[in-house]
């Protein structure tokens, strides 16, 4: 019998590992996932709602495909699926399809509201595992609360301008951000992708090779990096980047990545955000020429080095009454306008015990270099945990 406390030390590619061999069943997987959400969910409240009844018909179709000796990737993994996706998404239907197993919808902020990092529910506030006056950031708060609580080990978000990293770098696990194009997006203005939040870099792997078919990660060793911690413009917390800096000085150490110095003056990205989220006929000349200052700006970046590092969010986590005149997402969103793939990692905390992200961006189609690094990095980070993680 799976326990509670087994199934949540356990990682997406080795529960599927477990299925796929019959060490366990996806219906086991599955009860020890609601359970879990029983017994958390109380005080996180990452789900807006769960779909007990789907979830244990699709663990048993799950456990049958896997007798008729049918081979999937994602056996039995519960998944998260952020609210307003639903089990028709892109995301979702892929990953059921490599075997995941939807156990409900989690929290977003409420439609409407003047701020976008925290989630919302009937019950109240998506709180932060890690510390419940806390935020867990957003827009998908609920998918990163659920799996740092154990909950899931994989759950869907989507990022238009820091949604996926945001939160997973306030909940101290991993997110991705692939290139703008990479997976569809129901976004006109071009700037929203889908992307995991998970506790392990190869579960993102895993959740990539999925939706994409792709097999191998790149090879990335040592690749050169420059950091910025401002991006030219941020107001950045200097405990904040103090600690991200450390972690890439500890990534540098482990030979994964060669420093070299660059000087980072992207303009505000903000302006050319809102103008092409609001833009009806088309972005403004003075947005246009926003944009390609600092798309030339990043083309001369990604010339001399294969990956920018920045801390993720230029501030801690905020409590629930809001960010305040903090702009959550002035280290995110330059990204989301150009385009590039971008992975948030955990970075330890401040002096204060408060989590920090150290976000790793690369060049348009270099997802699976930023994901090969995040696996390389977690040996680094927690080297018990990244043991048996295949």
């Amino acid at each position: 019998m799976l326990t509670l406390t087994d199934y949540t030390t356990l990682s997406a590619t080795r529960i599927a590992v477990a299925v796929q061999a019959g060490e366990l069943s996806a219906r086991e997987v599955v009860d020890a996932a609601l359970a879990c959400v029983e017994e958390r969910d109380g005080v996180v409240r990452a789900f807006r709602r769960t779909w007990p009844s789907h979830a244990r018909e699709r663990a048993a179709e799950v456990d049958a495909q896997i007798r008729r000796g049918v081979r999937l990737p994602l056996a039995g993994v519960p998944l998260g699926v952020k609210a307003g996706e639903g089990l028709d998404a892109f995301q979702s239907t892929r990953l059921a399809s490599a075997g995941c197993v939807p156990i409900g919808a989690t929290s977003v902020p409420h439609r409407g509201g003047g701020w976008q990092t925290y989630g919302h529910t009937d019950r109240g506030p998506t709180t932060n595992p890690l510390n419940p006056d806390w935020s867990p950031g957003g827009s998908s708060a609920g998918s990163a609360a659920a799996v740092a609580a154990g909950m899931v080990p994989l759950a869907t978000g989507s990022d238009g301008a820091g949604s996926v990293r945001i939160p997973a770098a306030w909940c101290a696990i991993v997110g991705l951000k692939p290139t703008n194009g990479v997976l569809p997006a129901r976004d006109r203005a071009g700037l929203n992708t889908p992307g995991p939040l998970a506790r392990h870099a190869h579960d993102a792997a895993a959740y990539l090779r999925a939706l994409t078919g792709h097999q191998d990660l790149a090879p990335a060793s040592p690749r050169s990096v420059g950091w910025s911690s401002t991006l030219g413009f941020a107001d950045t917390s200097p405990a904040v980047a103090d600690t991200a800096r450390s972690a890439l000085r500890r990534l540098v150490g482990a030979g994964l990545l060669a420093p070299t110095d660059i000087a980072v003056r992207l303009r505000d990205p903000a302006p050319a955000w809102s103008g092409l989220r609001d833009a009806s006929h088309g972005a403004s000349p003075a947005v246009t020429e926003l944009i390609s200052d600092n798309d030339g700006h990043l083309r001369e970046i990604f010339a001399r080095v294969d990956v920018l590092a920045t801390p993720t969010t230029p501030h801690p986590p905020h409590g629930h009454e809001g960010p305040g005149p903090r702009m959550s997402v002035a280290l995110t969103w330059a990204f989301n306008i150009s385009g590039h793939p971008a992975v948030t990692l955990p970075a330890g905390t401040t002096p204060a015990g408060e989590p920090v992200g150290l976000q790793l961006v690369t060049r348009h189609g270099g997802e699976r270099l930023l994901l090969h690094l995040a696996v390389e990095a977690e040996k680094v980070f927690f080297p018990a945990r990244s043991v048996g993680l295949r």
